[in-house]
């Protein structure tokens, strides 16, 4: 479904793709089924060499963040899942805009990752307390939790290089190991963050309570923006006669 919902917001076929911080390559294969060429940069190598065992031989990588990279190839599609919050904000989307074709395609995509379990998620919080206050990630831009439109979508209505913004949920629940649980949490920036310390004592703690298999909500939002032909502020103007 996620697919599709991408492949559909372009205005021609997607046959080129890019991928920002691409981690070991869960969504690398998945677009990979379509696309005939997917670049995947991620600026830790150690990511790099796991995602490469994983995904198909034609998949190319580069070890580079989305700030270092390259100006010099257009994608029909360039996406982000659950990392765009480590780009930074100045600048973001005028280069996104140089690496997007024109009609092309702009997707960012990631949620939170809970036990659907509320006496699980309660021991979770309970002993994740005294370490953080919170594992979520805080909008980049301060859109409130309860606005319709969440960010990037915000700065993507006000971006002038891109149009058609969306925003979409897909539902999905399934089960993971604890230990999978725990790698699942070891990616996420707030405990990314924490000393190796104490998030190893963390981690400890957060699996003494877990039972074996964790019942998660794991739901997607979406959000899809389009290329434009030309920036709004000149696709608005007469244009010149000769």
């Amino acid at each position: 479904m996620l697919l599709d919902r991408v492949m559909a917001h372009a205005e021609h076929p997607v046959h080129t793709a890019l991928e920002i911080g691409a981690g070991t390559g869960k969504a690398t294969r998945l677009f990979a089924q379509q696309v005939a060429v997917v670049t995947a940069i991620d600026p830790d190598a150690a990511m790099l060499a796991e995602l490469r065992k994983h995904v198909p031989a034609g998949v190319r990588t580069e070890q580079a963040a989305f700030e270092e990279l390259r100006l010099d190839e257009t994608y029909g599609l360039v996406y982000a899942a659950a990392s765009l919050h480590w780009t930074q904000p100045e600048g973001r989307w005028s280069r996104m805009a140089q690496l997007v074709r024109p009609g092309g395609v702009f997707a960012s995509f990631g949620g939170p990752l809970r036990p659907a379990d509320p006496a699980v998620e309660e021991a979770v919080r309970t002993v994740r307390a005294p370490f953080l206050d919170s594992d979520e990630i805080p909008s980049p831009d301060g859109t409130p939790p309860e606005h319709a439109l969440q960010w990037p979508g915000t700065e993507l209505q006000q971006s002038p290089w891109f149009t058609d913004v969306r925003q979409s949920v897909i539902e999905r629940r399934y089960a993971l190991s604890a230990s999978d649980y725990l790698g699942h949490l070891s990616t996420i920036s707030a405990y990314f963050v924490l000393a190796p310390g104490q998030r190893a004592e963390l981690f400890r703690r957060i699996g003494r309570v877990l039972p074996d298999v964790v019942e998660m909500e794991a739901d997607i939002t979406l959000h899809l923006a389009r290329r434009r032909h030309e920036p709004k502020e000149l696709s608005s103007k007469a244009k010149p006669t000769s």
